[in-house]
C-alpha cells in the first residue's frame, strides 16, 4: 500500500491484521490437511487389525503400533478404565462404560475440531476488514481530491484502485478458510461417524 494508503495507521494496520489472518489459517489448513490424512489413512487399517487380534491385551499393542494420531486408542484405553469402589464405579456396568466411551470420545473428537472456529471465523471476518479498508482509503483518496489543485485521471484512478484492492485482499483471505472448513468439516464428520461406531462396538464387546 503506497502513496495515500502507505502513509496511513488505520490502512496499514488492517493489512497487517488481513496477513496475520491469512498466516493463521494456511497454517491451520497445512496442519489439519496432514491430520486428517493419517487419521484417513491409518483408520480403516487400524480398526481392522484390532478386531482381528487374539485378545484385548494384543488388540491394544496392534492398535497403538497402527493408530498414529491416537484416536482409536483412547477409545479402547477407555473401555478399562472402570473405577471400582468409587462413584463413578457404582451403577451398572453397560452405564460406567458408555460413560468412560463418550468422555474420551469428546476428547478425540475436540482434538481433531481444533482449528475449526478461527478458520470459520477468518471466514466470516476477512472481507468486512477488507471492505473497511476501501472504504478508508476511498475516504482518504477523496479528501486528497478536495484539497488538489490539479485533477487527472491518474490521480484519481490511483488511490481509488488501491483502495478496492483492500476488499479483493478480504476474500482471497477469507475463500480458503470457508472452503477449507467446509471440506474438513465434511472429513471430521465421516471420521466422528467411524469412531462413534468403534465406541458402540466396543460397547457391546
Amino acid at each position: 500500500m503506497s502513496l495515500t494508503l502507505g502513509h496511513d495507521v488505520l490502512s496499514v494496520t488492517l493489512t497487517l491484521l488481513l496477513l496475520a489472518m491469512s498466516v493463521a489459517s494456511w497454517s491451520v489448513i497445512v496442519y489439519k490437511t496432514w491430520l486428517l490424512r493419517r487419521v484417513h489413512a491409518d483408520l480403516a487399517m487400524a480398526k481392522a487389525a484390532f478386531w482381528q487380534a487374539p485378545d484385548f491385551p494384543q488388540a491394544l499393542v496392534v492398535l497403538a503400533g497402527l493408530d498414529r494420531q491416537r484416536v482409536l486408542l483412547p477409545l479402547a484405553q477407555a473401555y478399562q478404565q472402570l473405577m471400582p469402589g468409587t462413584l463413578g464405579g457404582q451403577g451398572d456396568r453397560a452405564a460406567q462404560r458408555t460413560r468412560v466411551l463418550r468422555d474420551a470420545l469428546h476428547q478425540v473428537l475436540h482434538r481433531l475440531q481444533t482449528g475449526q472456529v478461527l478458520l470459520a471465523s477468518v471466514g466470516a471476518t476477512a472481507p468486512f476488514v477488507g471492505l473497511l479498508g476501501t472504504v478508508w482509503g476511498i475516504y482518504l483518496a477523496l479528501a486528497g481530491m478536495a484539497v488538489a489543485t490539479q485533477l487527472t485521471m491518474e490521480r484519481v484512478a490511483g488511490p481509488v484502485g488501491e483502495a478496492l484492492i483492500m476488499t479483493a485482499a478480504g476474500l482471497a483471505v477469507a475463500l480458503p478458510a470457508v472452503l477449507a472448513f467446509n471440506v474438513m468439516g465434511r472429513v471430521i464428520n465421516r471420521v466422528e461417524q467411524e469412531l462413534e461406531g468403534f465406541a458402540y462396538d466396543l460397547r457391546s464387546l
